[in-house]
C-alpha cells in the first residue's frame, strides 16, 4: 500500500513512538513570533532551561502587533528580542525587518518539500503549500520543540479534496477555500490533513496554494498539503539553487514528498470549480459561507485588505486591477496592510500603493494587528468588516464587530459600493 505525503514525511522524520497512534517526530524548522513564544521562554527560563536545540533551525518575528501599541506589547516584543540575541538566532526579524510570519518565513526560503514545521500559530498550515508537514501547536509542544528540535503528533490520516474544472473569471484560491470549508464544516477535518488536489491546483501559483492551505485549519485540519511540483520548485529556486545542478533534479528529490497513487486517504471530496462564484461569509464560523449574489448590498464601515492569507503581492495586483481610477465609497474606511517588507516595496514599485492611496485607502506597515483584533484596523461594536483574513468569530476584529470573509477582488468592489459587491462586474 502506497503513502500518502504526511504519511511519507511522518516515516522519515520518526524519533519515537512513545504511545500508539502517538509519533515523536524530529522538527525542520521551529517558527516563533511574540504573541505566544513569551510564554514559553519565561516557562523554560523558571525551569532553568533556557536552550535552543539549534539556533539555525529557529526563526523568529515580531508581527502580531508592531510596531508595540502599549507597554505590555512593548515587553512581549523585549522579551523575544532578548531571547532572540541571547540565544544568537540568525534569522530574527525585528521592527524594520518583520512581516507576518506565514508569508515572511516562505518569501525567506524557510520551507521545503518534506519538511516538519512547528509554530505557536494555528494558521502554521500555511507552509503545507510546499508539500511539508507544517502544524500549530501550544505552548507545551512549542516549548519542547525550541528545547529538543522534536514534536509528538497523532498518526496522520488525510482527507484528499481533487478540485477539477477551471476557476472563472473573478473567482481566487480564497473563495475555493471558503466553499471547501462549507462543504467540509468547521470540524469536518479535525485531526486530519487535507490534501489539496487536481488541476485546478496544479494551476494555481506558489502565493494561491499558500491560500488555500492557510486556511485548512477553519475545517479542523492539523495541516494542509499540496504536492511540490515545477511550481513549487520556480519558488524556491532562488535559494536552492547551489544544492541541484538544475531544477529537473530539484524536482526528482522534491517528487519523493507526493503521495502514491494508491494512497489510502481517509475520505475524498471532488469539487468541480467551473461554476463557483465569489464566495463569502455570514455568520461567526468560516463553514457558513454564501455565493456573493446571495450578500450584495450587506453595508459594511471597514474594509481590509492584508494578513497571512491574502496579503501577497498577487492578491494586491488582483484589487488594484479594480480599484484603479476609482474612489471607495465615503461610508467606509480602506486599510490595506502588505504582508511583509518585501511586498510593500515591490508594490510601490509597480504603482500598486499609490492606486490604493489614491482610491482612498489608508496603508500600513506589515502587520497581523487588525486580524485579531489588536492593532491597525480594531472594529467598534456593532461595526462591519469585509476582510480578507481567515477568520469571522465573534469579535475577532474587535468586540462586537462582525467579520465577513473573502477574497480581494471582492474586499476592493465592496469598498467601491459601501456594501458587499460582486468583483466580476469590474474586471
Amino acid at each position: 500500500m502506497g503513502k500518502t505525503t504526511a504519511e511519507k514525511i511522518f516515516a522519515s522524520h520518526l524519533v519515537d513512538e512513545p504511545f500508539p497512534g502517538t509519533r515523536v517526530l524530529r522538527l525542520d524548522v521551529v517558527m516563533c513570533h511574540e504573541i505566544t513564544t513569551p510564554i514559553a521562554i519565561a516557562d523554560l527560563m523558571a525551569r532553568g532551561k533556557d536552550r535552543v536545540f539549534d539556533p539555525a533551525r529557529i526563526k523568529a518575528v515580531i508581527d502580531h502587533v508592531t510596531p508595540s501599541k502599549d507597554s505590555k506589547t512593548a515587553t512581549q516584543a523585549k522579551i523575544l528580542r532578548d531571547w532572540a540575541r541571547r540565544h544568537d538566532l540568525k534569522d530574527f526579524f525585528d521592527v524594520g525587518f518583520n512581516g507576518v510570519c506565514h508569508a515572511l518565513f516562505p518569501e525567506k526560503g524557510f520551507i521545503r518539500p518534506g519538511y516538519t514545521v512547528i509554530m505557536g500559530d494555528s494558521h502554521t498550515c500555511t507552509h503545507g503549500a510546499f508539500g511539508a508537514f507544517a502544524a500549530g501547536v501550544g505552548t507545551t509542544d512549542l516549548e519542547v520543540g525550541i528545547l529538543k528540535g522534536v514534536c509528538a503528533f497523532r498518526e496522520p490520516r488525510t482527507i484528499r479534496v481533487n478540485l477539477t474544472g477551471a476557476l472563472p473569471a473573478g473567482v481566487y484560491a480564497k473563495d475555493v477555500i471558503l466553499y471547501v470549508i462549507g462543504q467540509l464544516g468547521v470540524n469536518g477535518a479535525t485531526d486530519r490533513v487535507i490534501e489539496f488536489r487536481g488541476p485546478v491546483v496544479d494551476a494555481m501559483t506558489m502565493e494561491s496554494r499558500m491560500t488555500l492551505c492557510n486556511m485548512a485549519i477553519e475545517a479542523g485540519g492539523t495541516s494542509g498539503i499540496c504536492m511540490p511540483d515545477g511550481v513549487t520548485v520556480d519558488y524556491l529556486w532562488p535559494f536552492i539553487q547551489d544544492d541541484y545542478p538544475s531544477q529537473e533534479a530539484a524536482l526528482a528529490e522534491y517528487s519523493q514528498w507526493r503521495s502514491d497513487d494508491d494512497a489510502a486517504y481517509d475520505r475524498v471530496v471532488d469539487i468541480d470549480v467551473s461554476g463557483l462564484e465569489p464566495i463569502v461569509t455570514y455568520g461567526y464560523k468560516p463553514d457558513l459561507v454564501k455565493p456573493i449574489s446571495e450578500m450584495a448590498g450587506t453595508p459594511v464601515d471597514q474594509v481590509y485588505l492584508g494578513s497571512c492569507t491574502n496579503g501577497r503581492l498577487e492578491d494586491l495586483r488582483v484589487a488594484a486591477q479594480i480599484l484603479k481610477g476609482k474612489k471607495i465609497a465615503p461610508t467606509v474606511r480602506g486599510i490595506l496592510s502588505p504582508a511583509t517588507p518585501q511586498i510593500y516595496r515591490d508594490a510601490m514599485q509597480e504603482g500598486l500603493l499609490d492606486i490604493f492611496m489614491e482610491a482612498g485607502f489608508c496603508v500600513t506597515n506589515p502587520t497581523c494587528g487588525a486580524c485579531l483584533g489588536m492593532s491597525n484596523g480594531v472594529l467598534a461594536e456593532g461595526e462591519v468588516c469585509a476582510s480578507t483574513t481567515n477568520r469571522n468569530f465573534m469579535g475577532r476584529m474587535g468586540k462586537g464587530g462582525m467579520v465577513h470573509l473573502m477574497s480581494p477582488a471582492t474586499s476592493a468592489a465592496t469598498a467601491i459600493e459601501g456594501v458587499m459587491a460582486d468583483p466580476r462586474k469590474y474586471l
